[in-house]
């Protein structure tokens, strides 16, 4: 059975290879693109189809850096979706106000913004004066079909919608929307393709909202006639390989000339208020790979603090608001929803202001730019007592003068 494959190379060191079994590069099905990530990194990244019988002679290659099969990759599915409210659609939506991006002097200005999720509605209001450079890497429509990348982007970089504000960084005036993801999920070779093509394309921040549906493959397994075990141990082989090379691709990204830094949602998994049966997981992919900001959710409580939302998966790097978030809907108008995928733009958009005050103090570099979104991050209105683990260096703040 060939299966296809993602494969990063190297041809200036020889590297041991990293890889989940299964599979030989076939010539007629190859799509290679060129990785020249830095001066001093000479990297590609290949999508190959493979099959078991030559595997090992693949991984023999002393110029691979990792090679991980193609796995799918699904939204983070968002709940209690819904119209907003009168009530919710006040002068500045809340998640705006908890991060302080109402009061920072920074927008965001001279900022590119990544984000790779469902695509976006380019016709809504909250994106007017945005320069809007959309890649399709599904089969689907070009548009938005689901509403979830909309919502996404309206939240880094919307402007006000019917007198709400609802964009953290709102000076954003070019933002590089990848689709991803279409009716059927999607798969990491688009995720790896979409990250290369918003570094090619100049982006700082890459937001994701998306995670590994490990399920999903081990049943595509089963489905091909392996066995129960077998198709186990290549899911969870699989699973391994794609973390590493999400974790390789990023450290690639990190040597940039410009920084590129990238944010991912925690995953909604856990059930804290399960009557009993609480469980608590932890971040799933693409967000659990080293050099990736895992973002957690938080949501407004009756005496006013902040706490953990109960879907949201332990051990992020940081926190942001992710409980009824008013956003921009498929309708041109303004939809509520509640996730981590909610609680990402917020980062992403509060990542976005601090690299405009870098930039204008000569110190942009992503050193600089992680230090600060996790660096000032505060407990400060947080609930009393709260897990660290829970919500990593606590809740993002703007620059503030």
């Amino acid at each position: 059975m060939k299966t296809k494959h993602i494969i990063l190379r190297s041809t200036r060191a020889p590297h041991p290879p990293i890889v989940a079994r299964g599979i030989r590069p076939n010539a007629e099905l190859r799509a290679e693109v060129d990785l020249d990530l830095a001066a001093n990194a000479d990297i590609r990244l290949e999508i190959d189809e493979l099959d078991l019988h030559d595997a090992a002679r693949l991984q023999r290659s002393n110029d691979i850096v990792v090679m991980a099969p193609a796995m799918p990759m699904q939204l983070v599915t968002p709940r209690d979706v819904r119209d907003a409210t009168p009530e919710e659609t006040g002068d500045i939506a809340w998640g705006v106000q908890a991060v302080r991006a109402d009061t920072s002097p920074a927008t965001g200005a001279g900022v590119v913004v990544a984000v790779l999720d469902t695509g976006i509605a380019p016709n809504h209001p909250a994106f007017a004066g945005v320069e809007l450079v959309r890649r399709n890497f599904t089969a689907e429509s070009d548009d938005d079909l689901h509403g979830h990348g909309t919502h996404c982007a309206g939240t880094i970089f919307g402007r006000r919608v019917s007198g709400t504000r609802i964009g953290v960084a709102p000076g954003v005036t070019k933002a590089l929307i990848g689709k991803v993801l279409g009716a059927g999920g999607g798969s990491s070779e688009l995720i790896a393709d979409a990250m290369h093509w918003a570094v090619k394309q100049g982006a700082h921040i890459i937001s994701m909202s998306l995670g590994m549906d490990f399920p999903g493959y081990a049943r595509k397994l089963r489905e091909s006639g392996l066995a129960e075990e077998q198709a186990v141990s290549l899911a969870l082989e699989g699973y391994r390989a794609n973390v590493v090379l999400f974790e390789r691709l990023v450290a690639f990204l990190h040597v940039q000339p410009h920084p590129v830094l990238v944010v991912a949602a925690a995953g909604n998994e856990s059930r804290r208020e399960d009557n009993g049966n609480a469980i608590e997981i932890g971040v799933a992919p693409p967000a659990a790979s080293a050099g990736i900001v895992s973002v957690a959710a938080l949501g407004r409580r009756q005496d006013g603090t902040l706490g953990v939302a109960s879907f949201s998966n332990t051990g992020a790097t940081i926190s942001g608001p992710g409980k009824d978030i008013v956003s921009a809907g498929l309708n041109n108008g303004l939809r509520s929803m509640s996730g981590t995928s909610m609680a990402t733009p917020h980062i992403a958009g509060v990542a976005a202001l601090w690299a405009e005050r870098l930039r204008k103090q000569g110190n942009l570099n992503l050193t600089n730019l992680t230090g600060k979104l996790v660096g000032q991050a505060v407990f400060q209105h947080l609930q009393p007592g709260i897990d660290p683990a829970d919500v990593g260096a606590g809740l993002a703040i703007a620059p503030q003068e």
